[in-house]
């Protein structure tokens, strides 16, 4: 079974074998476009204004610090859903507390790297997470394979889905942030703001040890005994409970999912087999350090599925070399995870999107 390189360093099993592909992705900005999917409708009045923005060359926590600034505002008074890239192309929402007052001219605030694409009042802030997903459009260049191959993968994973990783964004360049955390769980103090990027990252790191586990022995997609379910597009666990003609057909239809656990304080959810696989990929004096940390931090246990379908999968070859993808994922998927189960895509940013934090 092929492996392909992710979290802090560790070699991740392949779903569906070995790559069909070889590719460049992020060859300009251009080549990796992702749009969020609003969570919700904006309520036409209240004190924050809610801006939906294309950006260029620019991440999240970059064009937060350019709007508070052209609003006259604190940072913390600027919301948004989820964190994008700098090396691409994004279109998402940022809210703007602004309380009985109007918003700065539009045209102080927009230039080649930002454009306010649509505005509307609304009565709170926007939260982190709050959107559906996140629509991607990517363009892939210098590929190489049978175009048979690549497209009899596109339809098996369009139909299937693909293991739920956290992507190598979350650990920083080098798997540095689970290091890091390693050290902050140690004793060592970070900057109040690198707290809960270094928490999450050692969270994923944990789940997708036991992710690992089962790819490997191919139940990421299929129950075990005493499985912990997961709802689609929700955090709603219930059982474990007996394997029913009725739970199959719900996991054929993807409206329920495996799960895997986002660790912290509490028992388990998981019995029987599935707590086995569990407990042995925790093993090991790191990830009992990381276990306990967690736990004296205050997370409590969640869970996370431990598959991902993407949406309106589609493809386009543009000419010799080029493959134009589009999918859909729900929020905390990541767009690269597709991308290994298909090939070896490399970044040509060549870079992780965030670096380590001490």
């Amino acid at each position: 079974m092929s492996d392909h390189g992710g979290g802090a360093g560790a070699q991740q099993p392949r779903a569906w074998g070995g790559p069909v592909l070889e590719a460049v992705m992020r060859s300009a900005p251009e080549d990796f476009f992702v749009e969020e999917l609003d969570g919700f409708e904006a309520s036409g009045s209240g004190e924050h204004l809610l801006l939906t923005v294309q950006k260029r060359g620019l991440n999240t926590l970059e064009a937060v610090r350019r709007i508070a600034r052209w609003a006259g505002v604190g940072e913390q008074a600027v919301g948004y859903a989820g964190l994008k890239d700098r090396h691409a192309v994004t279109r998402q929402r940022f809210s703007v507390h602004l309380p009985g007052r109007e918003a700065p001219a539009l045209a102080e605030l927009e230039d080649a790297g930002l454009e306010v694409v649509a505005q509307a009042r609304h009565a709170r802030k926007l939260p982190r997470g709050a959107l559906a997903g996140n629509r991607f459009v990517l363009v892939l260049r210098e590929a190489q394979g049978a175009r048979a191959e690549v497209e009899s993968r596109l339809r098996q994973v369009a139909a299937e889905g693909v293991p739920n990783w956290f992507g190598a964004q979350r650990f920083g360049r080098g798997g540095g942030n689970v290091a890091a955390a390693l050290a902050m769980f140690a004793g060592r103090r970070v900057r109040r703001d690198k707290r809960s990027l270094l928490l999450s990252a050692a969270r994923s790191e944990l789940f997708n040890r036991v992710l690992a586990e089962r790819v490997r022995d191919g139940s990421w997609n299929r129950p075990l005994e005493g499985e912990a379910w997961i709802l689609d597009g929700s955090r709603s666990v219930f059982g474990p409970e007996p394997l029913t003609p009725g739970l199959e057909a719900r996991l054929a239809r993807f409206d329920i999912h495996p799960s895997a656990p986002l660790w912290g304080r509490g028992e388990l959810r998981s019995q029987g087999r599935a707590r086995a696989i569990e407990m042995a990929a925790l093993e090991g004096a790191d990830a009992e350090a990381l276990r306990s940390g967690l736990e004296q931090a205050g997370l409590r246990q969640e869970r996370r599925a431990t598959r991902v379908r993407p949406g309106a999968l589609a493809w386009n070859w543009q000419g010799p070399g080029t493959l134009e993808l589009s999918f859909t994922l729900p929020p905390g998927a990541y767009a690269t995870t597709v991308l290994a189960e298909i090939g070896v895509v490399r970044d040509a940013a060549d870079r992780q999107s965030a670096p380590p934090v001490g």
